[in-house]
């Protein structure tokens, strides 16, 4: 039989386990409580390597004399009579005393004043230094001290603080303090829409192709923040710019990014498999999607090739644009790291990256992604950063990758200069669904703003069933579905879309007149770029807001932060203001 295989049945094997086997005397012996040797670590036999041999000349206890213990007692006398003078356990008068009312000392026994005083303070202990009850000043012998009122202290009163629907808000001064500060420490040069009348962009640089190509998109003459910025970008500088949403920042750096390479391998024959020379970044998909739409043309026209990278996709038609070969990649942070680690995208040849949005990019955590892939690129790289608002958050990447930046603001970008309405209107939270739907209930395009995926969703379908088309778009849809529900909207097939914030950037679609924001937002730079939906290249456009009373304070405080002054209306389903808000009353006018 098998040295570990159990028997069948009958008596076990006795070298199957050690429990079956006999035990000798001395394991018996061992387990049975009390005896000599049981729980004797070591071996009992001199010849086993664990053997120790028990000592037998171990002195016995010693015991405490009677000198140590009156020094013992003397020790604990001394400790109890140190405790304040209060009275020991036996000198308290019993429970059956305090029931009956009976004094606790009787008057024959008793000592004077004095001498009970000076009996005890010879019985405190000389650490004891506070003064007696006894020995204290009454209330008439004590000075009279003049009057001082309380300083108050820097701390926040109850009625001060924030109130429960404000606890997790940042307060004034750290909003305050993350306000622009790149612009603050770097002076921006602002251009004046007046001193670029008349200028074209042949006029800044740009090559006949291109300018060509610029005027078939639309765009016959610079707005003030591209007849600011390409200049600079032609001459190779590093640019910070900044800009409100709609201004045209893809052109302002996507032509001279083109006119740039286009320059650089002048005389050169562009091989199979080149490693790419323009790194283009964006928070979003969808934002890279729209920034190739606008520079694929452009650079099609003087013989270069762009190529998306992103996430969400599968990766292998972008691996195999980036073997045949691309000048210029349009990506998001995340699959562009994830392709250089894997060996498939060579970054050292990149001579011009650009980050588009770069405030958002470092919110939604890809500050490091974005420092890892700049210092891939090549040293002498040419960067640029445009946004809407460039707060702290960009501070790291100005400080350490841009040299000597040329910054550019477009000056007058105030409210009084742009073609949006903003209204906001104070409701009840019942009502707040009827009045989406009247307000959705309209011809021109509707771009509604939700705060989660599951509201954006729950809208979609409720528009759906009172009769108004809607589609949703956020970040729980697959790319090819996320592009398809914008297609629609942008041919037509729909009016409605109800967005998360995946919208809130870089989304431009033509003709939609009406923004409603079913969420308010939490932060102004958030209200910002959703107003920047509407409105586009000097078309008008309106901003409605929704918020209950309980919000009205912080609403207001967040368009003080925008610099946007809107009124606030109180509204009821039926009122005039949502059929003029809607444009029914006006068609109803014209009619």
């Amino acid at each position: 039989m098998p040295k570990h295989k159990k028997p069948a049945g009958g008596r076990a094997a006795k070298n199957f386990d050690p429990r079956y086997a006999g035990k000798t005397s001395y394991q018996d012996r061992k387990r049975r409580p009390g005896e000599s040797s049981a729980g004797k670590p070591g071996s009992k036999s001199p010849g086993h390597r664990g053997y120790r041999a028990e000592s037998t000349d171990a002195a016995p206890k010693r015991r405490w004399s009677a000198q140590e213990k009156a020094g013992r007692d003397e020790a604990r006398a001394i400790r109890s009579h140190s405790r304040d003078g209060r009275p020991s356990r036996d000198d308290r008068f019993a429970s059956t005393d305090r029931a009956r009312g009976g004094d606790r000392f009787r008057s024959a026994d008793r000592a004077p004043q004095g001498e009970r005083g000076s009996r005890d303070a010879a019985r405190r202990h000389p650490s004891d230094a506070r003064p007696r009850r006894d020995d204290r000043p009454t209330r008439d012998d004590r000075s009279t001290r003049p009057y001082e009122p309380r300083v108050r202290d820097s701390r926040p009163r109850r009625h001060e603080g924030p109130n429960r629907s404000d606890w997790n808000a940042p307060t004034r001064a750290a909003r305050d303090a993350q306000a622009d500060v790149v612009h603050e420490r770097l002076r921006a040069e602002a251009v004046v829409a007046e001193t670029v009348a008349g200028t074209t962009f042949g006029d800044l640089g740009l090559g006949d192709n291109i300018v060509r190509t610029l005027g078939e998109l639309g765009a016959t003459t610079p707005f003030p923040i591209q007849a600011a910025t390409i200049p600079p970008i032609l001459e190779g500088r590093d640019v910070l710019g900044r800009g409100r949403t709609g201004s045209g920042k893809t052109i302002a750096f996507g032509a001279p990014l083109v006119e740039s390479i286009l320059r650089s391998q002048a005389g050169q024959r562009r091989q199979f498999g080149r490693a790419p020379r323009a790194l283009i970044l964006a928070p979003t998909r969808e934002l890279a999607l729209q920034i190739d739409r606008t520079i694929q043309p452009i650079a099609r026209s003087v013989g270069l090739f762009t190529t998306q990278i992103y996430g969400g996709v599968p990766q292998g038609r972008q691996v195999g644009a980036l073997k045949k070969g691309v000048d210029i990649i349009i990506g998001t942070p995340g699959r562009i790291e994830d392709l250089q680690e894997q060996g498939k995208l060579d970054l050292s040849e990149i001579r011009v990256v650009v980050l588009d949005e770069a405030d958002h990019m470092c919110e939604l955590g890809f500050l490091e992604p974005v420092q890892r892939i700049l210092r891939l690129t090549a040293d002498d790289s040419q960067k640029l950063l445009f946004s809407a608002t460039l707060d702290r958050e960009v501070a790291a990447l100005v400080d350490e990758f841009l040299v000597d930046p040329a910054v550019y603001e477009v000056a007058g970008e105030d409210q009084s200069s742009s073609t949006i309405d903003h209204r906001v209107l104070v409701i009840d939270h019942r009502d707040k669904a009827e009045i989406l739907a009247s307000l959705v209930d309209r011809d021109g395009r509707t771009l509604v703003f939700a705060r989660t995926r599951a509201y954006a969703e729950m809208l979609a379908e409720q528009f759906d069933d009172a009769g108004v088309p809607a589609l949703a778009l956020h970040g729980d849809l697959n790319q090819a579905k996320r592009t398809r529900n914008l297609e629609k909207l942008t041919s037509g097939r729909v009016n409605v879309l109800v967005a998360t914030d995946v919208a809130a950037r870089g989304i431009h679609v033509d003709g939609i007149d009406l923004v409603v924001q079913a969420d308010a937002p939490d932060e102004y730079k958030t209200y910002l770029h959703r107003s920047g939906r509407t409105g586009r290249a000097g078309r008008a456009g309106t901003v409605v807001t929704l918020v209950t009373r309980q919000r009205r304070r912080r609403m207001a405080e967040l368009l003080d932060r925008a610099e946007i002054e809107a009124p606030f209306d109180e509204v009821r389903p039926g009122d005039d203001l949502l059929e003029e808000l809607s444009g029914r009353q006006l068609a109803n006018v014209d009619r």
